[in-house]
């Protein structure tokens, strides 16, 4: 009877086993998975002048196909990667035929990378450089899905196939809400390709990039592959005053502003007794500078008195400049005492290059992260040795007893001597 009762037991959860394994197979939660990866599609300019050779001394093709194969190894394994092209495979002269050259080289999905390179390998510049319609392709490609959406795209060269304009149509992918970012790398420096590239960029809070040398061009994707796959976060829209009494009063977090060429702007923090403060500041050149050039990050008093400051200087083209501070709120004997208003001041000393536009300002990016301050009782000590004191204290106390014995057992050693 007992065996009976256990052969049936088992037969129960067998069946159960299996019921379970039809109600949730296992691809479910793999399905979800991938449902919430991060995606991002490599759109790469293949037209006819990729063919030029003043990348390192090769062409403009060979610098993107060895970047790609470097970045291709680097993808994070989370990351759901894809490769389009516009202008890889029509060679003709027929204006609408070229608009409607791009191909998606390899679909966005798991990678394989050996399937994704051989792919980038057959590439051959060939025609037109039809940007507007691949971000439209681009924007499907990425379609579905709960994680980061980005594109990257790739150019030596404008769009050729107005009026369809690029920017127009990186603002309409914009409009849908669907959390899409668009990066732009421009492989010459051209003006025009520039204010282009910027525009689509920043139509959906994306970056621009000018690159000239191979390995800026892989450790630039490779950043911005790594970016999708990290945590989003969505910066806060402020606008800085003239002086610290107009100013915003910020919270812990990440703000956007822009700023204009030898502007400053101000930003209030409130600073309770035992808090810290950490701000930084990222200022993005994202058009020609004269060089040597700073930005300047400095905590002040509502009365005007300098508390701390954190600056950066370059002396050539680089796309973001970056500074930082740290201010402690000295803990108070009061209770209640009330914050402290810190302000927060952004001073930039760029200078635009001759024929560049001063207007909209420079994208600004402010951290402000207001966090509980070291204890001063168990973290300063005396003599502002910090947790440090004791260990000085206990050397100098041996040092000192090992000199007086010593001292006794020079004077004994010498008193038994004169003795014999």
């Amino acid at each position: 009877m007992i065996r009976t009762q256990r052969l049936a037991a088992g037969v129960c959860a067998l069946l159960a086993a299996l019921a379970a394994g039809i109600a949730f197979p296992a691809g479910a939660v793999a399905d979800e998975t991938t449902a919430s990866a991060p995606k991002v599609d490599l759109v790469l300019d293949v037209s006819g002048s990729m063919r030029a050779k003043d990348i390192d001394g090769g062409t403009r093709m060979a610098a993107a196909k060895q970047a790609f194969n470097e970045v291709l190894d680097a993808t994070p394994e989370n990351v759901l990667l894809g490769i389009r092209t516009l202008g890889a495979n029509y060679p003709g002269d027929d204006r609408k035929a070229g608009c409607k050259d791009t191909a998606q080289l390899y679909p966005v999905g798991p990678l394989d990378r050996t399937e994704a390179k051989t792919a980038v390998a057959t590439l051959s510049p060939t025609g037109w450089t039809p940007i507007g319609p691949a971000l439209l392709k681009a924007a499907d490609d990425l379609d579905g899905g709960t994680g980061s959406k980005r594109i990257v795209l790739i150019s030596d060269g404008e769009d050729t196939c107005a009026p369809l304009d690029p920017c127009e149509v990186a603002r309409e992918i914009a409009a849908k809400g669907i959390g899409l970012t668009i990066d732009t790398l421009g492989l010459v420096p051209n003006v025009k390709m520039r204010q282009q590239l910027s525009c689509i960029a920043e139509a959906t809070g994306g970056t621009y990039t000018s690159v000239e040398h191979t390995d800026e061009l892989t450790d630039r994707v490779n950043q911005l592959v790594d970016r999708a796959a990290d945590p989003v976060v969505t910066p806060v829209a402020t606008q800085g005053a003239d002086s610290c009494a107009k100013a915003p009063t910020l919270k812990s977090g990440l703000y956007t502003d822009r700023e204009e060429f030898g502007q400053e702007r101000w930003y209030r923090v409130d600073v309770d007794p035992g808090q810290e403060l950490r701000a930084s500041v990222s200022v993005s050149a994202d058009r020609d500078m004269n060089p040597d050039y700073g930005v300047l990050l400095r905590a002040v008093t509502v009365h005007g008195r300098e508390i701390v400051r954190g600056e950066a200087a370059g002396i050539g083209r680089t796309d973001v400049i970056s500074t930082g501070l740290r201010y402690p709120k000295a803990e108070s004997d009061e209770d209640e005492a009330p914050a402290e208003t810190v302000c927060l001041q952004v001073t930039n000393s760029f200078s635009a290059a001759s024929g560049v536009k001063t207007t909209p300002g420079m994208p600004l990016e402010l951290t402000v992260d207001v966090v509980d301050g070291p204890s001063q009782a168990s973290d300063v000590a005396s003599f502002g040795l910090g947790r440090g004191w004791w260990l000085l204290g206990a050397l100098v106390l041996t040092g000192f007893l090992a000199g007086l014995l010593w001292g006794w057992l020079s004077r004994w050693r010498v008193s038994i001597w004169r003795t014999n």
